[in-house]
């Protein structure tokens, strides 16, 4: 079985019947803005035979979530005909992804930020070893993490910080000198609850 089929079948098969899936920072903080905005990322898995996944950290001096690690992605525009759309062209514009270079495999989950986003993660298989070249406007650094190590629960931290006068939960994960956390790190758990990837 390819990659890109082990992914489709994992995504369609969905979580096992005793997984729960992470749906929103709201779940410990104050009720989300009634109108959503939507966003999506790319989750650009390597093909190889121990596939990775393509990470950013954001520059210090963006405005929102500076030095953060990401996934490429961001704000869907009126002229995205979808999500899909939406992720491939921001993975374009921030590493210089090829759009024709990305095999989409599918959607996964939705996730709502507490700064009124809904954000689609687009699940893509793309060759290994290809050239990325950040944007210095948005991009510090683009890296990859195996796949088996950001799936493996066991390296799931789960974690809290009083914010805004509350107890906010949340996961991070460590890679090396990097630390994966907030809605990056949710949207990874919720895919490994999904994907089952050892099972």
């Amino acid at each position: 079985m390819t990659l890109i089929d082990r992914l489709r079948h994992a995504l369609e098969t969905g979580p096992a019947e005793d997984a729960v899936l992470l749906t929103g920072d709201h779940v410990d903080t104050d009720p989300l803005p009634s109108a959503l905005s939507q966003a999506a990322v790319l989750v650009p898995v390597t093909d190889r035979p121990e596939p990775g996944v393509i990470l950013t950290r954001r520059t210090d001096m963006m405005s929102r979530h500076a030095g953060q690690v990401a996934f490429p992605g961001g704000r869907i525009d009126p002229d995205d005909t979808d999500a899909i759309a939406a992720a491939l062209r921001e993975a374009e514009e921030e590493i210089a992804l090829p759009r024709d270079a990305v095999h989409v495999v599918g959607v996964a989950d939705r996730y709502r930020t507490v700064t009124g986003f809904e954000v689609t993660p687009v699940i893509g298989v793309v060759p290994p070893d290809l050239v990325f070249t950040p944007n210095a406007a948005e991009v510090a650094a683009v890296f990859e993490v195996p796949l088996g190590f950001l799936l493996d629960s066991g390296n799931h931290i789960e974690a809290s910080v009083e914010w805004q006068g509350r107890n906010r939960h949340y996961y991070e994960i460590l890679w090396g000198e990097h630390r994966i956390w907030g809605a990056t790190a949710a949207m990874i758990v919720n895919l490994s609850r999904r994907l089952r990837w050892n099972a």
